[in-house]
């Protein structure tokens, strides 16, 4: 079991990460999908993924064991990279020190490839490798699904603001049953390694996982930057050929492709700022959108510290709710910078 414990300043420094994060996102389904649980779940997903076998895939295996002890260092952030690219900088920014001291822990409980040698030492063409391949197992393997990844999770989130606005930082953490229990001033983890997590004013983020599975992880060192990565609901069916999103954007049909795109984004909020991001569109064309979808009725904006937050209207969210699984899943976010 993995023991948090909380000081009234952590209690106020609890957030939740604002999408899926891409690295936590890549090792769990690296390491899910070496698993033989989770079928219903996982199933169809793991035979569409093993059809393929991308040589990425491998590679991160041999980092990544179903069980027991995974390196930090593969997952340097908790949702605060907006691209893929910045992700794995920060990841091939390890130091060396931590590096060989992670390696040589994994080494203890399995046998390691060569290659990785190379890897402890800090070799830039081995960082270079893993980066190409994390790239191109996100753009293989998870590409494909990631809308629905970001809408699971966004919505995940969605419910644990709620639980925070309805009931303060003990709603939130509370809301984590059954994977976890709150017994102030400790948040109790039904994790498998038993671990000692003191927070010691530093706060926690919440770090929704659409391929977290079956239970809640943290990494190893309790000295680095503290977070808990937690499973999400799944829908049965979600990797199954019906499931897959249509091949025409009926809803871009009826709106156009980019206001379609913005009333995703705002199913779950999003300021001009991130949506213009998101879409790669400028924040006036942001603006004037929201502006025809709001005369429609489908988006409301709300307006503070000079920022627009845009939210989907009943109306708005109703309209999404008929496109399908994947409604609400905001504009899919690209693999790379």
């Amino acid at each position: 079991m993995l023991r948090i414990h909380f000081t009234p300043e952590d209690m106020t420094r609890v957030r939740v990460a604002k999408g899926p994060d891409f690295l936590w996102e890549i090792t769990n389904s690296v390491q899910t999908l070496q698993r033989r649980d989770g079928e219903r779940v996982f199933g169809d997903w793991r035979r569409w993924v093993r059809s393929r076998l991308p040589e990425s895939r491998r590679l991160l295996s041999a980092l990544l064991p179903p069980h027991g002890y995974s390196p930090d260092f593969l997952t340097p952030t908790a949702g605060d990279h907006d691209t893929l690219q910045a992700a794995v900088d920060a990841l091939l920014a390890t130091p060396l020190g931590r590096l060989r001291t992670e390696l040589t822990l994994l080494a203890r409980s399995r046998r390691l490839p060569d290659w990785t040698r190379a890897l402890a030492q800090g070799d830039t063409e081995a960082l270079a490798h893993l980066g190409d391949a994390i790239h191109s197992y996100q753009e293989d393997v998870l590409v494909p699904h990631w809308r629905h990844v970001r809408s699971a999770v966004e919505a995940d989130r969605a419910h644990r603001l709620k639980s925070l606005m309805d009931g303060g930082t003990e709603a939130l953490l509370a809301s984590l049953r059954p994977h976890a229990r709150w017994r102030p001033p400790v948040l109790e983890v039904a994790c498998p390694a038993g671990q000692q997590l003191r927070l010691g004013g530093r706060g926690l983020v919440l770090q929704p996982s659409f391929f977290c599975w079956p239970a809640p992880t943290t990494l190893a060192d309790g000295a680095l930057p503290p977070v808990l990565v937690h499973p999400i609901h799944h829908t049965d069916d979600w990797a199954s050929p019906s499931a897959r999103p249509p091949a025409q954007d009926r809803l871009g049909l009826l709106l156009g492709r980019t206001r379609a795109e913005l009333l995703r984004a705002a199913r779950n909020g999003c300021s001009t700022v991130e949506a213009a991001r998101m879409l790669r569109v400028t924040h006036p064309a942001v603006s004037q959108h929201m502006n025809v979808l709001r005369d429609a009725g489908l988006v409301t904006t709300v307006r503070t510290a000079g920022r627009a937050f845009h939210f989907a209207t009943a109306e708005g969210r109703g309209l999404l709710a008929a496109e399908g699984p994947d409604s609400g899943a905001g504009p899919a976010v690209p693999a790379g910078p």
